[in-house]
């Protein structure tokens, strides 16, 4: 907290205590919401963005995370008119110009949507172009929860992982949940839930302009969003082109954090809490600077007459590779692995290129509690005290989507003596692997077909476990606007042995229709297909929908005849 307070310029700041007693004592209901408000510009006139930022860190001891997530509303509208606009200047390219960046491509995004809410009628397309473009937000979440909080939690403002973080979830599960609704053609519930979207978006959005974006300007260190805009490509952007990499400011000093800087950068130890579950990184050491740390390993290496050159072999018990051999290794490998150790803190991943879940190098060094957002931590929490107390060793997960299967696996690591030394988490797309059948004994070389290339373009930034999937009776129906009452004459001969990928050729824009015959069919336009295309039989594409072979028949025989 000493760090935050410093990097703020806010130590001998009497005003800070008067404010944060007014608080507490209005969320303890001890003064009502216009004494408080009086006292506040009686006492201390206007507040900054920071210093409400500082004020609801302090609250910490006082009030659950909980509390205080429920009662931020009501914390703003105290601060109403107290609390200032920050007119802050961010640099071309800076991290936090493309939130902003981002931000205002989403108001655009919202106003097209109030746009079609007041639209005579009701028209599909449209709002289809609309719910694919806000999908994609969820990268700007990500790259909050795996850069900028892993940053402020090491100046000791951890508020934003624990508050902010169930805010963004509810923007992720509105988007998600009314997008379900359109692909399922339920109008009627889909609009009635849309206002409140907008709004809830929006607030999310004024929550990050108002205060955490000029929090974060004033808290950090320009060297931290140089280090940060390299992990922000990693994960990507919604919206906007991907901007070029911010290189810092040629003015910028560092901030004087007194004896508390020391601490900045490094997390202590002593936590017994973890989570495994939602893929973030963080820095290690204080500086964030892999150069400097690399020359300090090489000068304790020469210190203690250990060889550190490229060619020296490290014995692995079976085995012995070199330092590059191991990094191959790892990077190569078609499985994302993450450890974290005894301390609960994420020591390792690796940076392979069919990496499921987004991360950056910010997670090292991190407390892998405050890598999941609240509503994981008991089922994470679950899984390592299991561990610690050595009641279990294993336990697994898996997401089944209709184009996706992730599974998950979580393995205590022990010594020889039995100590737990900390988890393994693996997780690996099985998509493939659960598509084959019968034997093959003989090599192929299939190129951009095969298991491992299949999966290169795939968007796996989007994947998320907590994510609700569409509910399996309405996966088995052909929504209502596709229903035909009608039987079509079969003049195809289609059976369910008929190959699927040639009527696309027969029926010119069967493969685009096929997303509305069965919202589960929107795998047909993602690479996997290419794994589908010379063996998908209608029986077989009919079972993945879940329904009837004869509903199948009938949807593909209606759009042909409605299309002649």
């Amino acid at each position: 907290m000493d760090t935050m307070k410093q990097a703020l310029g806010l130590t001998g700041n009497d005003r800070m205590e008067v404010m944060i007693d007014i608080k507490d004592r209005f969320l303890g209901g001890t003064l009502d919401l216009e004494t408080a408000r009086t006292l506040l510009k009686e006492k201390i006139g206007t507040c900054t963005p920071d210093e409400f930022a500082y004020g609801e860190q302090q609250l910490k001891g006082s009030y659950t995370d909980e509390e205080i997530t429920h009662r931020m509303d009501d914390l703003l509208e105290l601060f109403d008119g107290i609390l200032i606009r920050a007119n802050n200047e961010y640099p071309e390219h800076h991290p936090l110009t493309v939130y902003l960046n981002e931000i205002n491509a989403m108001e655009q995004q919202l106003t097209e949507m109030e746009a079609l809410l007041q639209a005579p009628h009701f028209i599909l397309n449209p709002w289809l172009g609309v719910y694919d473009a806000l999908t994609t937000w969820r990268t700007h979440l990500a790259r909050k929860q795996n850069q900028l909080y892993p940053v402020l939690e090491r100046y000791g403002f951890d508020r934003p992982t624990k508050i902010m973080w169930t805010f963004d979830d509810a923007v992720r599960d509105a988007i998600s949940e009314s997008k379900q609704l359109l692909e399922s053609g339920k109008e009627s519930e889909f609009l009635a839930k849309q206002a409140d979207v907008i709004d809830i978006i929006r607030d999310l959005n004024n929550k990050e302009k108002e205060v955490l974006i000029p929090t974060a300007w004033k808290l950090l260190q320009d060297s931290d969003f140089i280090t940060m805009s390299q992990g922000d490509h990693e994960i990507g952007f919604a919206f906007i082109a991907p901007p070029p990499f911010y290189k810092g400011r040629p003015d910028a000093e560092p901030k004087n954090l007194g004896e508390a800087s020391a601490n900045v950068g490094h997390v202590t130890t002593q936590h017994n809490h973890a989570d495994v579950e939602n893929h973030e990184n963080t820095q290690l050491g204080g500086t964030g600077n892999p150069t400097a740390l690399l020359q300090e390993l090489a000068q304790l290496v020469g210190k203690y007459g250990i060889n550190g050159s490229p060619e020296q072999t490290h014995d692995l018990a079976v085995g012995a590779l070199t330092i590059e051999q191991i990094k191959l290794i790892f990077k190569f490998l078609p499985v994302d692995i993450t450890f974290v150790d005894e301390n609960d803190l994420v020591r390792f991943y690796n940076d392979t290129k069919h990496r499921i879940f987004p991360r950056s190098s910010n997670i090292i060094g991190r407390i892998v509690q405050n890598c999941h957002p609240k509503k994981s931590l008991p089922l994470v929490q679950e899984i390592i005290d299991s561990f610690k107390a050595g009641r279990q060793d294993y336990a697994e997960m898996w997401i089944n989507k209709p184009d996706l299967f992730i599974h998950i696996e979580y393995i205590a690591v022990r010594n020889e003596q039995g100590q737990f030394k900390g988890i393994l988490e693996m997780v690996q797309d099985c998509t493939h692997i659960r598509s084959l059948s019968g034997s093959r004994k003989e090599l192929i070389w299939e190129g951009a077909n095969s298991a491992y290339h299949a999966v290169d373009h795939i968007d796996y930034k989007h994947v998320r476990q907590e994510d609700n999937t569409t509910n399996s009776t309405e996966q088995g129906t052909v929504p209502e606007n596709t229903s035909q009452s009608t039987v079509y004459e079969n003049d195809l001969g289609l059976t369910g042995d008929t190959k699927l990928f040639p009527l696309f050729d027969i029926i010119p824009g069967l493969k685009d229709h096929m997303i509305h015959i069965n919202p589960n069919f929107k795998m047909l336009n993602s690479p996997l297909a290419k794994l589908m295309k010379h063996k998908a039989t209608l029986s077989m594409v009919a079972e993945r929908g879940e329904m009837t072979l004869d509903a199948l028949i009938q949807a593909i025989l209606a759009f042909k005849y409605k299309n002649q």
